[in-house]
């Protein structure tokens, strides 16, 4: 089984930056995909935000923070570089691990295409 732990949430104010870790621990030899989700207080469903395909490594973006955010994945570890963050950014952040082999960008940010999530942390942005 893969283990995956999010730390790094916090507050932070418009236009600052912040950067989430996720550490990966256990099996993860079968592991095809990592990304990142996050859920608002007012959503029940999780959005997909970034997402790394190991292999090769291409990268997606949801449109929301293209340009804005930067996944990033090596060994044991995901982040997460949030900079130029919005109001609207405010979430939990979920890390997962995916071992499906679909493509493109609509699969990357698919969550139901994710079989093992973390437990989430809290990411604020205060005007």
């Amino acid at each position: 089984q893969v283990q995956l732990v999010e730390s790094g949430g916090g507050s932070v104010q418009v236009g600052g930056s912040l950067t989430l870790s996720c550490t990966i621990s256990g099996n993860t030899a079968k592991i095809m995909y990592m990304g990142w989700f996050r859920r608002t207080t007012s959503e029940t469903e999780r959005e997909g935000v970034a997402s790394v395909y190991l292999p090769y490594p291409y990268k997606y973006y949801s449109t929301s923070v293209e340009g804005r955010f930067t996944i990033s994945h090596h060994s044991a570890t995901l982040t997460l570089e949030m900079n130029n963050v919005k109001p609207e950014d405010t979430a939990t952040y979920f890390c997962a691990a995916g071992s499906g082999k679909g493509w493109f960008r609509d699969y990357a940010l698919g969550r139901r295409n994710y079989d093992t999530w973390g437990q989430g942390t809290q990411v604020t942005v205060s005007r």
